[in-house]
């Protein structure tokens, strides 16, 4: 067996490229059924994300070359795609590089962002629907769940996940060092932006229990609100609500200070100096520095976010370093896995085949043996397969010692003999 991996992601394609070869999840599905011929291609599965499109199959020894030609060719979906268009930007990884690829991918190794948290899922995603459409085997089966094991490994075993690298996340992670916990706290988005979204996504999963959105256009912070289950606000009563949050994320396009240190010298009074943090990830600055000197307000800007997350970025980095180890000992720890699993079938046989021709004896003989209850009938069969599977435990033992080595004609002699398939 063979373990064939072709694909583009954010290293080697443009998103020009990876925008046209992606897949819906209704086109994976009836990709794979066309794909998947149990000849050339006889497991696979798709990951399609923003970042990449990977195509992962098994096939036959003496496949690879087919598998891959069949792949690439699968990617252009019936001419519609040409080749020339993507396939410059391919890769492709077979055998133990593939299963490293897999292993890294969904330990967030090869990630744009390293340690980002969502391609565990994708590919948990990927693999579902794989199984639904009923394209994976005992191969991929087994490599995934693996993926899975390694991806936990390094999460749990190495701090590649514990620092914020996105501007939006850390501004979450910095609320949680300020209050301790978010649960039961209001948040405030000044702004309906693509930041302010991501923002809020975070907040609401970090436990937020309110988050209210203002915006000058009252038509995008109405429909930011209504995706977030959260409340749209009138951004000429700013003032107002600015005493009700105790996290305030600014993200305008304005060219002025939306809060000013008056507005939030009177929020503070009515909250009764309980704290405020506020986040400005606007360019240019949208809350006036002179904010973050009154006692009980913490004021982070742009620039405060990114040297944290440049520090946090080399530290995921060190932190992968880690990773890569864990990775390394699992490929191997799979190829082992592997090998019982493409030897077990012809061990099945040859066991199988063993305690037929003792039960083909059992019933020539069983003349001989004269009249016996249906105890004793049983009672025969079992010390007949007993005495079976001691007699055939070394025969198999060292056929298993001979796969381990690699010993091929040793292996095949033994095929031979007992007349298996391979």
């Amino acid at each position: 067996m063979s373990i064939v991996l072709v694909g583009v992601n954010h290293k080697s394609a443009p998103i020009e490229v990876r925008e046209r070869l992606a897949f819906t999840e209704d086109a994976c599905a009836a990709g794979l059924r066309s794909l998947v011929d149990g000849q050339i291609v006889r497991e696979g599965l798709i990951v399609s994300t923003c970042n990449r499109v990977e195509v992962l199959t098994e096939t036959a020894d003496g496949q690879l070359s087919d598998t891959t030609e069949r792949v690439i060719e699968f990617l252009s979906r019936s001419d519609v795609l040409p080749r020339s268009f993507y396939e410059a930007h391919l890769y492709t990884h077979t055998d133990d590089q593939a299963v490293r690829h897999l292993f890294r991918v969904t330990s967030s190794l090869d990630s744009m962002v390293i340690g980002e948290p969502q391609v565990l899922g994708q590919v948990r995603r990927a693999y579902s629907i794989a199984l639904e459409t009923g394209t994976t085997g005992r191969v991929l089966n087994r490599l995934v769940h693996h993926a899975f094991r390694v991806a936990k490994r390094v999460r749990t075993e190495t701090g590649i996940g514990a620092n914020a690298v996105s501007i939006s996340y850390m501004a979450v992670e910095l609320g949680k060092k300020i209050f301790k916990t978010l649960e039961g706290q209001t948040a405030l988005l000044i702004g309906a932006g693509e930041m302010a979204e991501h923002s809020a996504r975070h907040l609401v999963n970090a436990g937020v229990s309110r988050v209210l959105v203002a915006n000058r256009t009252e038509e995008p912070a109405a429909r930011l609100a209504n995706e977030l289950g959260a409340e749209a606000v009138r951004f000429d009563q700013l003032s107002d609500y600015l005493a009700e949050a105790d996290i305030i994320i600014c993200s305008t396009a304005a060219d002025h200070y939306v809060i000013t240190e008056p507005m939030a010298r009177e929020a503070l009074n009515k909250r009764r100096n309980r704290p405020s943090f506020f986040i400005d990830i606007s360019v240019p600055r949208n809350i006036d520095p002179a904010v973050g000197k009154i006692r009980n307000v913490f004021v982070f800007d742009i620039d405060d976010l990114e040297s944290v997350i440049s520090s946090n970025i080399r530290e995921r980095e060190r932190e992968a370093e880690r990773a890569e180890l864990i990775v390394n000992s699992e490929i191997m720890q799979f190829q082992q896995a592997l090998r019982a699993l493409d030897i077990g079938p012809t061990i099945g046989a040859l066991r199988q085949k063993l305690q037929d021709m003792a039960r083909l004896e059992l019933t020539n003989q069983r003349k001989r043996l004269g009249p016996l209850t249906p105890e004793q009938e049983r009672a025969v069969e079992a010390l007949l397969m007993s005495t079976v599977n001691k007699i055939s435990h070394p025969l198999l033992s060292h056929m298993r010692r001979s796969y381990d080595a690699s010993d091929a004609e040793t292996i095949q002699a033994w095929r031979d003999i007992f007349g298996l398939e391979e």
